[in-house]
């Protein structure tokens, strides 16, 4: 996963009223997209600090939060001791660099993740094999954007373009839509965000 000692360093200072305002909408649009309930356990993957994980706590079995910046898992960790949740678990992994960990759940989702991986069909493919049957990914991310440009991360994704990446991957069900649009919201740009559903039969 790119950009990882940038993560380290704004761990701390990460969170802002922008980014829960964001989070509680991209939470909701999750919980929409989870038929099963409670039932279901959960990956979030790249979960930073756990803004969106966190609204979910009560709509999954269990949730893990995976990152690969140590800073990030360690915010997770003080949250779920400080709320004394019982139904979550954190893990500090960048699946790119460590294939051979396995991780196991019903539904996994990568929130503005993408975005910050170079090789995003190598890490989509490892998040494959860590679904159980029938399991979902859920993508959430910035629909392409001509006016970003930049060295450190995507200008966004053309969602018909990673739909055929998942289809590839061996993905079925696949489906994208998008469902908030902002100002502002993508390195200062105006922006929409887009949700991808996968299944792994």
């Amino acid at each position: 996963m790119g950009n990882i000692q940038v993560f380290e360093k704004i761990a701390p200072n990460y969170e802002n009223d922008e980014r829960r305002k964001i989070a509680k909408i991209i939470a909701d649009a999750i919980r929409q997209q989870n038929p099963q309930g409670n039932q279901q356990t959960a990956i979030d993957y790249g979960c930073g600090t756990g803004l969106v994980g966190m609204e979910l706590l009560s709509d999954f079995k269990s949730i893990q939060f995976v990152d690969a910046s140590k800073n990030m898992v360690e915010i997770v960790e003080q949250k779920i001791n400080n709320q004394q949740v019982s139904n979550a678990t954190t893990l500090c992994l960048d699946i790119e660099l460590n294939p051979s960990v396995k991780l196991h759940g019903d539904c996994i989702f990568l929130v503005q993740v993408l975005l910050h991986v170079p090789t995003i069909e190598s890490l989509l493919s490892n998040l494959y094999q860590s679904l159980n049957r029938n399991g979902q990914l859920l993508i959430i991310d910035f629909d392409y954007n001509e006016a970003v440009v930049s060295d450190n991360v995507h200008s966004g994704f053309k969602q018909q373009e990673l739909i055929q990446t998942m289809k590839k991957i061996g993905f079925t069900d696949v489906k994208s839509t998008t469902f908030y649009h902002g100002s502002q919201l993508f390195m200062n740009q105006d922006a929409s965000l887009f949700m991808l559903e996968a299944t792994k039969n």
